[in-house]
């Protein structure tokens, strides 16, 4: 018996990294998945992936940040899946690194269009099913560099702060409807919104300096992060509502230090 039995999801960048380990996850546990990516080729690789190891999955090539796109995915699952329990927005973008002074109002729009406006659209029409049938889990994914600086350019981490307090506020106005409403910060993860930062240390012979900073040494894989996502759109998560967990070896836990000069 699987996790997710009976239960019908929406995962969304779900052409690559965490997106695609998530929604073949879900499948795996007995979910009937709606795959979502703006790249059609990548999000189909993903259902074919899904069908190979005998899941059940639809694909959709969609902008998330397009409200009228978002609405008319919540009704295909409606349609299509006969139901809607699961929502994980995840599609995300990382933005233009580049120092404060050197950003433009055009630098953040479109960041904030994907990683903030697209999880409250989100949650905004998959609630709206939701709340009928009494039940329901959306995640959303944040960062760690929403918690603080030093994770990621300026307009991602202040769009990833945004929807640690969308979660928030979003659980609290959807009070005693029985949907929850929770975010998952993952720390560094390797996935195609990352691997600059991985062919730039393995270039440099630095690949065992990856992940360094937090307590496990080690960066993570998008898996691990699946397997935080499986849990809190399953029934086992019942009681955790409004949270923005971090997974991330650890790394959050601590304030910066200069090594062998503490104790």
């Amino acid at each position: 018996m699987g996790r997710l039995d009976g239960k019908r999801a929406i995962v969304t960048g779900a052409g690559s990294g965490i997106g695609r380990a998530t929604a073949s996850r879900f499948a795996e546990e007995g979910a009937v998945v709606l795959a979502v990516d703006l790249a059609a080729e990548a999000v189909d690789e993903t259902v074919g992936a899904i069908r190979a190891a005998g899941g059940r999955a639809e694909s959709a090539a969609a902008d998330v940040g397009d409200e009228a796109v978002v609405e008319g995915l919540v009704d295909r699952a409606v349609k299509d899946l006969g139901g809607l329990e699961v929502v994980y927005a995840n599609a995300g973008v990382p933005g233009r690194p580049a120092p404060l002074f050197d950003l433009t109002a055009e630098d953040w729009e479109n960041v904030l269009r994907v990683n903030l406006i697209g999880p409250f659209l989100a949650i905004k029409h998959a609630a709206r099913v939701m709340r009928e049938t009494g039940r329901g889990s959306i995640l959303c994914t944040a960062s760690v560099a929403g918690l603080r600086s030093g994770a990621g350019p300026t307009p991602y981490s202040a769009s990833k702060a945004g929807v640690v307090n969308l979660v928030q506020t979003a659980a609290n106005q959807l009070k005693g409807t029985g949907v929850r409403v929770n975010a998952i910060c993952p720390g560094l993860i390797e996935t195609g919104m990352t691997a600059p930062i991985f062919e730039f240390a393995r270039a440099a012979g630095k690949e065992n300096k990856i992940g360094q900073l937090n307590p496990l040494q080690r960066y993570g894989a998008p898996s691990e992060i699946a397997n935080l996502a499986l849990f809190l759109a399953s029934d086992e998560a019942s009681y955790v509502n409004g949270q923005a967990i971090a997974a991330d070896g650890g790394l959050s836990s601590s304030l910066p230090v200069v090594a062998g000069h503490l104790f």
